[in-house]
């Protein structure tokens, strides 16, 4: 799971980029935004990836 959450990780910092690169996020607000997009995209990965891999198979 360890490399999952790594990507998780990864998307949401370029989405936090994205944002701020298109003028819809201001620097000075990360960490409220940051929260709320990684907690989307970690629910999102983890429902889809038990849908994908069943439980017992899966790895940590």
């Amino acid at each position: 799971m360890k490399s999952i959450d790594e990507q998780i990780l990864r998307a949401t910092k370029e989405i936090i980029v994205k944002f701020i690169e298109m003028g819809r996020l201001s620097p000075s607000n990360i960490h409220e935004s940051f929260k709320d997009i990684y907690a989307i995209v970690n629910e999102t990965v983890k429902k889809n990836v038990t849908k994908v891999v069943p439980p017992n198979d899966q790895k940590d």
